[in-house]
């Protein structure tokens, strides 16, 4: 027996809560298809001591808001999970956890959308895919000409310290969470060695402001990722909450005993081999926090905004150079275990439309597909800078929801 709905919104995080709200307020019926919990990712694929990038007050979905008495601190990534619970509830959302698809396709004898899964047979005249843009765990194909007694996990299975091997370890990747990472276990007392890739830094606070503010005042968030070059997205920038929010820079990660590396090129013979580019890395995310110093101060300028005034230096902090490190050898590293921060892959092998581009991703403009009445929302520069970040799903799905309106 199949379950009829108008539409099925497809993930039970931040994206289809907020996609959720648009609907009902439009008085749209739909369904919610979680595939475990509402807020998964936040409540069970999180290192235990991740705390959210961005200050409390910045916690918002469609009508609801951080209300809490410390927004100016860093939520434990529990309570942002908690924060999108509580939001479900409050718009009652038609959740139904636990249900785990297998299989979305359009039925032939009609333009109904069909979905399979372990509770059943869903048909649906919309369908909004809302699974998050952290989806499949990237491996790099030298995770596999690693020894077998080199223990390996990606960052979305990482907890903490204690859960990796004795020795020294190795963290690839510095994104947010290989920033982060490699300094936890750096002040664990690890002996840390981290391969950098290409990333931007910010100052956390800036002229008695958090960078979030200086971002929103700035109106990088509503950046469109149109208005770049093959619509292909800026590099990373690294921030973090951790300890009450700091400065991130891999140069102060280097005073503090940890060995930067370039980028890992390739692994044999027990082997490790890195490019000559970690210097090079590091100089940009350095210009970048020069750069961000110099268009916050020419944004409080040009809104003649009282601030106090803090000196813009042309190197931040006291500049320490690293020496190219060209290979290293496992045993006399006495690497234990290695830590992939490589980012994530799509994982819509359950979905048969032909709606992708040759390396996976879908095709879309502002969730809008070339498959009428099938939609994305909460993709990572889906339209703008914000579209993936939790205060700013909700306006991504008011669009889709007026778009489905004006389709009808």
């Amino acid at each position: 027996m199949q379950n009829l709905h108008d539409t099925v919104i497809i993930g039970g995080g931040q994206s289809g809560m907020a996609m959720s709200y648009h609907l009902r307020k439009r008085q749209r019926e739909h369904v919610v298809l979680e595939r475990k919990r509402i807020a998964e990712r936040w409540l069970g694929e999180r290192w235990d001591s991740l705390r959210f990038q961005f200050p409390n007050w910045s916690l918002r979905l469609p009508g609801f808001e951080y209300a809490g008495d410390s927004p100016d601190a860093f939520a434990h990534h529990r309570e942002v999970g908690k924060f999108v619970e509580d939001y479900a509830k409050f718009i009652d959302a038609p959740v139904r956890c636990g249900t785990e698809i297998s299989l979305l396709r359009r039925d032939r004898h009609s333009d109904r959308f069909l979905i399979e899964t372990n509770d059943g047979l869903f048909s649906a005249s919309r369908v909004v895919v809302a699974t998050g843009p952290f989806q499949r765990p990237s491996l790099p194909p030298s995770s596999r000409d690693l020894p077998p007694h080199v223990y390996q996990v990606h960052a979305s299975d990482y907890r903490n310290p204690e859960q990796l091997a004795p020795g020294a370890v190795l963290v690839v990747g510095s994104g947010a969470s290989g920033c982060q990472i490699a300094d936890e276990l750096n002040a664990d007392g690890r002996v840390v060695y981290f391969s950098v890739s290409a990333h931007r830094r910010v100052p956390r606070r800036y002229r008695d402001h958090d960078s979030f503010w200086w971002f929103m005042s700035m109106g990088r968030f509503d950046a469109p990722i149109n208005s770049f070059p093959g619509r292909k997205y800026p590099t990373t920038t690294v921030i973090t909450g951790v300890n009450g929010g700091y400065d991130v820079d891999v140069r102060r990660f280097v005073r503090e005993g940890g060995v930067a590396l370039g980028r890992l090129k390739s692994v044999t013979g027990g082997k490790l081999y890195f490019n000559d580019d970690a210097e090079d890395v590091l100089t940009e995310a350095d210009r970048a926090f020069c750069d961000f110093k110099r268009a916050a101060d020419e944004c409080a300028s040009a809104k003649s905004l009282d601030l106090p005034v803090e000196e813009v230096k042309d190197t931040p902090g006291r500049p320490v150079p690293v020496l190219p490190i060209p290979n290293l050898d496992l045993k006399t590293a006495n690497i234990g275990s290695v830590v992939w921060c490589t980012g994530y892959t799509f994982d819509f092998g359950w979905l048969d439309i032909p709606v992708f581009d040759e390396g996976g991703a879908p095709i879309q403009e502002r969730g809008v597909t070339n498959c009428p009445n099938l939609y994305f929302l909460g993709l990572h520069w889906m339209h703008t800078f914000k579209s993936g970040l939790l205060f700013g799903v909700g306006e991504d799905a008011a669009y889709i929801a007026d778009h489905m309106a004006e389709a009808r």
